[in-house]
């Protein structure tokens, strides 16, 4: 049985270009059977789709490789994240890495596998 939904958290973020990088984080997570899936959109609007990396010589969360992805696109900056995995709060690297692209103020949007929305914040 699902579990109930939270009245106080909304399902979905209330903005559709939000609500288009988190199904484009559960879309890639889903795809490649990663634990996480993320999206970042840069300040252009461009989005970056990724999953996490698990090699035996390279281990990368979905949004490090997101924000590499934008990085090596030439992005300049990011204006929002989500991350859709079995994670309750966001890890220290993947806050780092939204910080180092991100100026402050990039929210970051916490999804479970379903794509509900879990949690959002501003990274600052």
């Amino acid at each position: 049985m699902p579990a109930e939904s939270d009245p106080d958290r909304p399902a979905q973020p209330d903005d559709p270009e939000d609500r288009k990088i988190v199904a484009l984080a559960r879309s890639a997570r889903a795809r490649t059977g990663a634990a996480e899936g993320a999206c970042v959109r840069d300040t252009d609007g461009r989005t970056y789709a990724a999953a996490t990396v698990d090699l035996p010589s390279l281990q990368l969360s979905a949004v490090q490789v997101a924000v590499a992805m934008a990085v090596s696109s030439g992005a300049r900056g990011l204006e929002a994240a989500a991350v859709v995995g079995e994670a309750t709060e966001p890890h220290d690297a993947d806050l780092a890495a939204v910080r180092d692209l991100g100026a402050a103020g990039v929210t970051l949007f916490l999804a479970d596998p379903d794509g509900v929305l879990q949690s959002h914040q501003q990274v600052t």
